[in-house]
């Protein structure tokens, strides 16, 4: 069977591949070895991977950015420290570009090749490094394990969409069970929506801007009772739309949080009905984010979170 080939490569967005990549959900792991002095090393990684089994293989890759290239690249060793759900903190201090000494206060010791094994990690990877390769604006290291180490019995730490999948389960289970109020979701969603708005009134581009009126479309579009799913799918799409458009990393992180609370609530717990009454409402928000009105895209927010309340105990995602 033969393919045709498109005449031209599509240009890659470096933004929306990074984004789409989050939709594999990785483990968490630390990976270290030594200073030329002897001294530890280590760096927080989610690029780790097998490879083969005969012979015992495994990889991760670094950023030739990287300050540690060198360490790595000049030792001959390295270690592979998986981190459980409850050392989210050694993943943020190993991470950390402000934290000189990553083993201050670190529990370690070292493993038969010198390299710093991290205590209470789910396992530990001891390597010789097997095979180096130049890949693009990274460096894959290969590592023939030569000694590994069963740790505790916790739940890996996972990484998804750009956050801890631990914070992500935890706030469904609160979702489901109704520990997490009205209230207190709907000023959440002032704050960082209304904050989102803001700044993409600053920083939106106009296909951004239609982006968000395309998913307003989508929502009016599935008002049938038997189109909850492709409605919760609309909605979704309207708010990752204005997070994308107010260019922040760190608010679109918490948005997607935001976003994974809106569908439990509307598949679970409150099933969103249909509200035509509310259609100009949304439109408002949309045409004063075009008008580039900070307080008016972020005033028809407030106001179209009060008429959904007002109008009936549904979530604001109806």
């Amino acid at each position: 069977m033969s393919f045709a080939m498109p005449q031209a490569d599509e240009a890659i967005d470096p933004k929306l591949f990074r984004q789409l990549l989050g939709c594999f959900p990785t483990g968490v792991a630390v990976v270290t070895t030594c200073n030329a002095d002897g001294s530890p090393a280590g760096l927080t990684c989610n690029s780790f991977s097998s490879v083969s089994l005969e012979p015992p293989l495994v990889l991760f890759s670094l950023r030739k950015a990287s300050s540690l290239l060198p360490t790595f690249v000049e030792s001959g060793a390295f270690a592979i420290n998986i981190l459980s759900q409850s050392q989210d903190a050694l993943s943020g201090r190993f991470a950390s570009s402000r934290i000189a000494d990553k083993f201050k206060s670190v529990a370690w010791r070292r493993g038969p090749l010198g390299t710093p094994l991290v205590d209470d990690c789910l396992a530990s990877f001891e390597c010789s490094v097997h095979a180096r390769h130049e890949a693009g604006d990274h460096v894959i290291f290969i590592g023939e394990v030569r000694h590994m180490t069963p740790g505790c019995s916790d739940h890996a730490l996972v990484f998804y969409k750009g956050a801890y999948m631990m914070l992500a389960e935890s706030l469904r289970k609160l979702v489901v069970d109704g520990k997490l109020g009205t209230a207190d979701i709907d000023e959440a969603y002032r704050a960082l929506y209304g904050t989102l708005l803001r700044l993409a009134c600053e920083r939106a581009t106009d296909a951004e801007v239609d982006a968000i009126e395309a998913a307003v479309d989508g929502i009016e579009k599935h008002q049938d009772v038997g189109a909850l799913p492709q409605r919760i799918d609309a909605m979704a799409s309207f708010f990752s739309s204005i997070a994308q458009a107010g260019h922040n990393e760190a608010l679109r992180l918490m948005a997607q949080t935001m976003t994974a609370v809106l569908r439990e609530r509307m598949t679970h717990v409150i099933p969103a009905h249909p509200r035509p009454d509310v259609f100009p409402l949304r439109r408002k928000v949309v045409q004063r984010l075009r008008a580039r009105d900070a307080d008016g895209a972020a005033g028809a927010l407030d106001e179209l979170i009060f008429v959904l309340r007002k109008g009936d105990g549904a979530q604001l995602a109806s």
